[in-house]
């Protein structure tokens, strides 16, 4: 894999093995628009106060809806579906727990486009986190078949498992898996050290990436020193740094307040509306899923719709 200097707004590494390097636009401060929740949180919350008759709750209800179709306007969806990126065919996942034979993924058919926002909902069960793994190459399916840019990742030897999860894919998680005691920038820094980038373009690469999440001020920080919003600002940070394809996120609002959820909503739609990257989360909040380009919705192992 190689990388030329993020200076020059070009990503380019190996998509596979034995084939030439192909290049692809890698995010920059220059590519996200400015963002709008702050602004908005400022110039409507009073104004809202005021229309619910100081009704705190409902101020803030409304005050939520107002800044989520903000996002959306600032951000919008594409107008025409990119090629398909990930598909799974009968997808099937059977675990044995107590002698009982579960179905986690019972047949799921499903299709997601180059530049997709995807949200997948569902209860607790229903299986769409075990799907969002099985995408990203961190489950193996029991059958059926899952293809992402091309290959049939089913079919991959461990090892190339793992250049595919390090260089197609980059994962954010709810409790963010930061290592403790390296700092911001190493954090960030994490995939790039096992693809062997130098150092040089490395820590560019990290300056920059710290600096579109709004970080770039805290890169010598620990992460006990972070808050929770902080800390989830760093793990996707760190998903981006090999430039990937595709984001996978799972539940990566669920341990943050209101305001910070709301953030890393603006910069989830922000990076896939300015960049063209895909972007698959898991969400229990019904708000935030709905104004995803596109819910799945999953029970029982099945594609509700």
């Amino acid at each position: 894999m190689t990388v030329t200097d993020p200076g020059r707004r070009r990503y380019v590494l190996a998509t596979r093995p034995g084939e030439p390097d192909v290049t692809r636009p890698a995010l920059g401060p220059r590519t996200l628009k400015v963002p709008v929740i702050s602004t908005l949180q400022r110039e409507l919350g009073a104004q809202l106060l005021d229309a619910c008759d100081g009704r705190r709750d409902a101020a803030l209800a409304a005050l939520d809806r107002a800044l989520i179709d903000a996002v959306v306007a600032a951000h919008p969806a594409p107008t025409t579906l990119g090629e398909p990126l990930i598909t799974t065919t009968d997808l099937r996942k059977t675990y044995t727990v107590g002698g009982q034979r579960i179905r986690a993924l019972d047949g799921v058919d499903v299709t997601i486009h180059q530049g997709e926002f995807v949200a997948l909902t569902g209860t607790s069960g229903s299986g769409k986190s075990t799907l969002l793994q099985a995408m990203g190459g961190l489950d193996q399916p029991t059958s059926g078949r899952i293809v992402v840019d091309g290959q049939d990742i089913s079919a991959l030897s461990d090892g190339k498992l793992s250049t595919f999860r390090n260089q197609t894919v980059g994962f954010i998680f709810q409790f963010f898996y930061l290592q403790p005691f390296l700092d911001l920038q190493t954090n960030i820094e994490v995939p790039a050290m096992f693809a062997r980038v130098r150092s040089g373009p490395r820590r560019a690469r990290s300056q920059e990436l710290a600096a579109i999440v709004g970080l770039g001020e805290r890169l010598k920080h620990l992460p006990r020193e972070l808050s929770g919003g902080q800390m989830q600002r760093v793990a996707i940070a760190r998903a981006l740094m090999n430039n990937p394809r595709i984001l996978l996120a799972d539940e990566p609002t669920g341990n943050l307040d209101r305001a910070n959820a709301l953030s890393i909503f603006e910069l989830f739609r922000s990076i896939c509306a300015e960049s063209g990257m895909t972007i698959v989360i898991v969400t229990h909040d019904q708000d935030l899923a709905l104004h995803a380009d596109r819910v799945i919705s999953m029970a029982d192992g099945k594609v509700l719709s």
